[in-house]
């Protein structure tokens, strides 16, 4: 897959003050399992029609994308009611390296390099590094959260959880369950998914998720670093 220089160092972006942490939405893109295909042809081109416009299939999850209550909690809110500054604001980067395939990280772990704080800024973005396996079949052996680690981060001040992986719960197993999901989401906060480019972004950031404006269950977002 193509490389995106958008977030990367030097980059216009990066110069403009902003990084991006979105994966480009591209043809034939990965999608989580069972999820549709990314499918973008010509529907008009200039040369026949005097205007060039793409025709796009894909899902309400695809690439960086947030997940409403209502994508695991029967009868949750929908992206209908989730206010943009729900998905704006300060945000803190725990660092979790080193990690095997499908390894599963507690709060021992998200504590190894230092203790949590007590009171978390409302977003939380997991950095386990696992985004330069986005294009490659590994993506599927991703880290997962423990729930109890989920729950914590709950306690102390989270509403959204962002995560460079496919979700924040394992993919791929022979029962799926997804406990994070049911923990953030059932208690009405937001997750976003296949966050990229975090290790260009300090660990206290100001960090906003802008949603393409869908009624459903999710959304794919444009995910933006806005340094000091």
């Amino acid at each position: 897959m193509r490389a995106d220089p958008a977030g990367a160092p030097g980059s216009r972006a990066q110069a403009s003050g902003l990084i991006d942490l979105s994966h480009p939405i591209e043809q034939g893109m990965p999608v989580y399992p069972g999820d549709p295909e990314v499918r973008i042809a010509p529907a008009l081109t200039v040369a026949a029609d005097g205007v060039d416009v793409a025709r796009l299939e894909l899902g309400s999850h695809t690439g960086t994308h947030v997940d409403a209550p209502s994508h695991t909690v029967p009868g949750g809110r929908t992206m209908a009611h989730v206010a943009l500054d729900e998905l704006v604001g300060d945000a803190i980067v725990l660092r979790v390296p080193g990690l095997g395939d499908g390894e599963r990280i507690d709060l021992e772990r998200l504590e190894a390099a230092a203790p949590l704080p007590e009171r978390l800024p409302p977003i939380v973005l997991l950095d386990t590094g696992w985004a330069r396996w986005f294009g490659d079949a590994r993506r599927l052996r991703h880290p997962s959260l423990a729930a109890e680690a989920a729950a914590e981060l709950l306690r102390r001040g989270m509403r959204v959880l962002a995560v460079d992986t496919l979700s924040p719960d394992p993919t791929g197993e022979a029962e799926a369950s997804f406990p994070v999901h049911e923990a953030v989401l059932g208690a009405d906060g937001l997750i976003v998914e296949n966050v990229r480019g975090l290790e260009l972004v300090p660990d206290r950031v100001r960090v906003g998720f802008f949603p393409l404006r869908l009624a459903g269950d999710g959304a794919p977002v444009r995910a933006v670093a806005f340094p000091a």
